[in-house]
């Protein structure tokens, strides 16, 4: 099926009913179907490269930064002393560049089901993907949960960089995975995961998951980071603590770095003022 109409790629999915987002598109870089998911790299006219799984836009090159950076140093900056982490898919490599910014961090574990992600993503994302060449970090191709279930009680954080909850990431917004996620964390671990966008998906998953990650761990709490070329231009974050103490609302350092675009310590405290339509479905 041809994607492109008059030389526009347009975001048009079931997932977003009534609406879509389109980039005007410059060149096709590569495009093949994985035996995961169909794989569209693109060169846009005004947003870089952009990497499309299955007809949903994960990443382009212009705003990619926003949602990376808040994905990775909301937790980290809200752990004591963060040394190993697990990025649960995040193929494109972005998490775990961020992840390897963090000095106490020694070792980062992905794990990208997709093989074919990551060769894309280091040929057509190279800013992204040069976090497969920290040697902190090492790479297991295949099933992130099963990853998962073989190691109990190694992590300090937990990432989950997945898709919107249809198709084969919908197990990852379900409790069992969160019961999962805690059972591999270390005494006081925190995870964070993507958990869609307040406009579209507020009643499931956000206040299901939130209400059922409740139930498991004693801290859960609600974030958010506009990045213009997610549905609606936002995306939210679910944040987990093991320890009834932790306040992700003030991170217990200021993270730094010479390269950050878009996360500060007050858009960290900020970005769990949630708005006023937000609050009280949450609260209901």
């Amino acid at each position: 099926m041809d994607i492109f109409k008059e030389g526009w790629f347009s975001e048009v999915s079931p997932t977003f009913p009534g609406q879509c987002m389109s980039l005007e598109e410059d060149t096709v870089l590569h495009r093949e179907a994985s035996e995961y998911q169909d794989i569209l790299v693109f060169k846009s006219k005004s947003y870089g490269n952009v990497l499309v799984l299955d007809g949903i836009i994960q990443c382009t090159e212009r705003d990619e930064f926003a949602y990376h950076e808040m994905m990775v140093h909301l937790p980290l900056s809200c752990h004591p002393n963060p040394k190993k982490v697990l990025v649960i898919g995040g193929g494109d490599g972005g998490v775990l560049r961020e992840v390897t910014k963090h000095s106490s961090v020694t070792e980062v574990v992905l794990c990208e089901i997709d093989e074919k992600v990551i060769e894309v993503s280091k040929k057509y994302l190279p800013h992204m993907s040069r976090g497969f060449d920290n040697p902190k970090v090492k790479v297991h191709v295949g099933d992130g949960v099963e990853y998962a279930k073989h190691h109990p009680g190694e992590y300090d954080i937990i990432l989950t960089d997945s898709s919107d909850p249809e198709g084969p990431a919908e197990c990852l917004f379900e409790k069992p995975y969160y019961e999962l996620l805690k059972a591999a964390l270390k005494p006081g671990g925190i995870t964070c995961s993507q958990i869609g966008c307040l406009c579209l998906d507020l009643e499931h998953p956000i206040k299901t998951c939130r209400q059922f990650c409740r139930e498991i761990f004693p801290v859960v709490d609600i974030a958010y980071v506009t990045v213009p070329m997610y549905t609606c231009g936002q995306l939210s974050f679910m944040l987990c603590g093991t320890d009834s103490a932790t306040n992700f609302k003030e991170p217990l350092r200021d993270f730094t770095s010479d390269d950050l675009q878009y996360y500060n310590s007050d858009i960290h405290k900020s970005s769990f003022v949630l708005p006023e339509f937000a609050q009280k479905v949450l609260q209901q």
